[in-house]
């Protein structure tokens, strides 16, 4: 494949990985490696070093496992019960069967607050819970935003 096109392909990858940084919709950090992967694929691993696509990958997985339980923790956080953080977790699953992606960003809040609810805490410690879920989210996005700079600075460090 020619250079021009893989630069292109990887570039567009990388793109698609920064968007779905805030888009829960797209596997953001993941697409952004399989930028870097396929870069260094078609170039035979000669300016990104097969080391530092596992690397990369590592960078990749640890951000997404971070994703998924950012919320409950932020719910922890906040000083959350048992049941507001039992409710972040099944939040987080039903929101993501029920409403997909952004299930995701909505269930573990609402599962945090009902939980809270449920066990007869009053609605500003539901809140508080809710809110600390939510707070986890921000957490989350801001390093896979962080990861995906540092994966497109390989890239780019590979093309100057």
């Amino acid at each position: 494949m020619e250079l021009s096109v893989v630069i292109i392909l990887s570039s567009l990858l990388i793109g698609a990985g920064l968007i779905g940084v805030v888009l829960p919709f797209i596997p953001g950090v993941p697409l952004a490696w399989l930028g870097v992967l396929f870069y260094g694929y078609h170039t035979g691993f000669e300016t990104i070093s097969v080391s530092t696509v596992a690397w990369l990958f590592l960078v990749a997985a640890v951000t997404v496992i971070i994703d998924l339980i950012a919320p409950v923790l932020g719910a922890e956080r906040y000083n959350s019960s048992k049941s507001g953080t039992f409710g972040a977790i099944i939040g987080l699953f039903v929101g993501m069967l029920i409403l997909g992606p952004f299930g995701i960003v909505l269930g573990p809040p609402l599962g945090a607050f009902s939980g809270e609810m449920l066990a007869g805490k009053d609605s500003k410690r539901a809140l508080q819970s809710a809110w600390g879920s939510f707070v986890g989210f921000v957490i989350s996005t801001v390093l896979k935003l962080i990861a995906v700079v540092v994966i497109a600075s390989v890239f780019i460090a590979a093309l100057v």
